[in-house]
């Protein structure tokens, strides 16, 4: 019995294929045991955030995945290559930079820096760098993934994020710009937005930000007139009002059609877009 004991511990460790499978069986089982485990602590941590939980546990699978597979690299190359003296040698410089290192390392610090400032959490809807807007679907050590509008996934990697605007922050200011042509009255539009402002406040009231006592922050509005001749077409008027960020675009959306009810009932002009053709020149060319 001891002699067949011995004669399998041989085979196990004489045969590079049987102790790749062997390494990797063992490396899924370790993966699979940790994200279980971590799956496990997750679903109970009721002390953090609901967001910043899947945000900590998408990041700690990415990070899981990477070891493990870096891990399993290794030991493969070790069975041909003595690691160690690689390593050790002065060439090991260059062949980081050579197969794109940096890259990895920018992606990878990027990553962190995303966690540690927290400044998005999965969930959440983001514009990225001033171009491409979605929410997050996934946060990894190398890429960020947006789910579109569209229904498109865009994946990018942390190194290429230069600006992130998101709209997920505990609170979002709807702002809403009405112009109206040089002959309405100021002071008929301005008593008109207000009627609508009270309006809002009422049918949007359970969009709006409140406090601790369950106080309205910031109700909706009349900011004043913020042009006098917005390009060239008139009068333009701002209404605005702190709501949840999480209701931001249905509030936005409200806010607008109440205000075009409200400029519609009382027959009040809004700016149009005029194009002036020159008489004189049109003779000129007959």
């Amino acid at each position: 019995m001891d002699f067949l004991d011995n004669k399998y511990a041989q085979i196990l460790t004489s045969s590079p294929v049987i102790k790749i499978l062997v390494t990797a069986v063992t490396i899924f089982i370790m993966v699979f045991l940790l994200r279980k485990l971590l799956r496990t602590f997750f679903s109970k941590a009721s002390f953090i955030e609901a967001r910043k939980v899947n945000t900590l546990e998408a990041m700690m699978y990415s990070l899981i995945n990477y070891a493990a597979v870096l891990s399993f690299i290794f030991i493969v190359l070790s069975e041909w290559i003595e690691i160690g003296r690689i390593l050790a040698g002065a060439g090991v410089l260059g062949l980081i930079i050579g197969f794109g290192a940096q890259s990895l390392i920018k992606d990878f610090f990027s990553g962190l820096f995303l966690l540690y400032e927290k400044q998005l959490h999965k969930g959440d809807f983001i514009t990225l760098n001033d171009k491409f807007h979605g929410t997050v679907e996934d946060i990894g050590l190398r890429f960020l993934k947006i789910r579109e509008w569209s229904g498109k996934l865009l994946t990018i990697s942390n190194g290429q994020i230069t600006t992130i605007e998101n709209y997920n922050f505990e609170h979002m200011r709807v702002i809403e710009h009405v112009t109206t042509t040089f002959n309405e009255d100021p002071r008929k539009v301005v008593s008109v937005l207000e009627e609508a402002c009270v309006r809002l406040n009422e049918e949007l009231h359970e969009y709006l930000l409140k406090d601790l006592k369950g106080d309205v922050v910031e109700p909706f509005q009349v900011y004043g007139m913020s042009s006098l001749n917005h390009e060239h077409r008139g009068y333009q008027y701002t209404v605005t009002g702190l709501v949840q960020d999480l209701v931001y675009w249905t509030a936005s959306k409200e806010t607008r059609y109440i205000l075009a009810e409200a400029m519609y009932d009382h027959q009040i002009a809004m700016a149009e877009q005029r194009v002036q053709v020159n008489a004189n020149q049109d003779k000129d060319l007959l």
